[in-house]
């Protein structure tokens, strides 16, 4: 009992330090001032190149989804949810190694991987499992009740991403933990996938789009900074002259547009996609909904729960009795738990 208790306190003091730490120590790997970074630089492709042109920029509940983001990532964790997890996850844990003999604290059958296919394997399990998790959120009545605050959003930009209710986390959490822990990435989060997670969330729920050949050649600069800056323990050029570095960069590039850009729509979701797993009418077969990708796309395809009918920026967004939904913080927190 007096480990499940420090266990506790320490939760909070823990918490609070991380949280007063990022805010007061701007830095490189601070993911507070990543979020401020990704959000501003949405909010300025919105204001420049506009999806929906007749959308104002200040969209119904921009500002109440402007604080989803903060609430959701950081002043829930530190009102309970930090805490009251590591208290679950230290019993689980010990519940496990009395049964199997596994100390998951320490288990990690990774560890001799490179730091590249660390990620990419916690990307993709992690992606994949969410995945599953959102699509019981719309099979399951109760878990429902509380993903209705998400699809509350009748006006689409970037801030939506985060606007979801506080129940959710705790759902993703729990049954992301045991697969990513059995791999022995389930007791961090690796901020390199958090911070790109964070900026595709962004663009799917944004009021920006630009083609695939685009978005490819982003991919392409973004493998490409990689393999020629030597990051994740990727070593292929480390004593290549500076000239072969840039003609790799520039090789990756165009085989991001012109290789990657025809096939990104398969791969990765976008605006176009996601703003179909929001539309108010919902095709007559797909009734617990269509395109539950997070990040990538490739699962809806596979699973064949894609669906993009028609050019669909201007479609009506929510559900049938989104009107009943609180429009205030107070009353969405507090909504699935006590409905009226």
């Amino acid at each position: 009992m007096s480990d499940i208790l420090q266990t506790f306190l320490n939760g909070y003091s823990g918490y609070a330090s991380y949280v007063w730490y990022e805010i007061t120590h701007p830095g490189f790997k601070n993911y507070f001032y990543w979020l401020l970074i990704v959000s501003a630089f949405f909010f300025g492709l919105e204001m420049i190149k506009p999806w929906r042109e007749n959308q104002p920029l200040f969209r119904k509940d921009f500002w109440l989804d402007f604080f989803y983001m903060f609430f959701n990532f950081f002043i829930f964790s530190l009102i309970i949810y930090n805490a009251a997890s590591d208290v679950i996850v230290l019993l689980f844990n010990n519940g496990i190694e009395s049964l199997t003999g596994i100390d998951l604290q320490s288990f990690n059958p990774l560890k001799s991987f490179p730091m590249w296919a660390i990620l990419l394997i916690g990307f993709v399990v992690r992606d994949f499992v969410q995945w599953w998790v959102h699509r019981l959120l719309h099979r399951v009545e109760w878990l429902w009740q509380y993903h209705k605050i998400h699809h509350s959003v009748e006006e689409m930009g970037f801030a939506a991403h985060l606007r979801y209710h506080w129940m959710e986390t705790i759902v993703y959490r729990t049954l992301e933990y045991i697969p990513l822990a059995l791999l022995g990435i389930g007791l961090y989060d690796f901020f390199i996938i958090h911070i790109f997670a964070l900026a595709v969330g962004h663009y799917n729920h944004s009021n920006f789009v630009v083609s695939g050949k685009v978005t490819g050649g982003i991919l392409g600069v973004l493998i490409g900074s990689v393999v020629v800056f030597g990051l994740a323990d990727i070593n292929l050029l480390n004593d290549a002259a500076i000239s072969s570095k840039i003609m790799v960069m520039i090789g990756l590039v165009i085989f991001g547009i012109f290789g990657l850009g025809p096939i990104m729509k398969y791969l990765f979701n976008s605006p176009e996609m996601h703003i179909w797993h929001h539309a108010y009418d919902l095709p007559d077969d797909k009734k617990y909904g269509i395109n539950f990708g997070l990040t990538l796309a490739i699962w809806d395809y596979l699973f064949g729960t894609a669906a993009i009918p028609h050019d669909g920026k201007d479609i009506k967004l929510g559900f049938p009795g989104v009107n009943m939904i609180p429009q205030d913080f107070i009353g969405q927190f507090f909504y699935g738990i006590k409905k009226s």
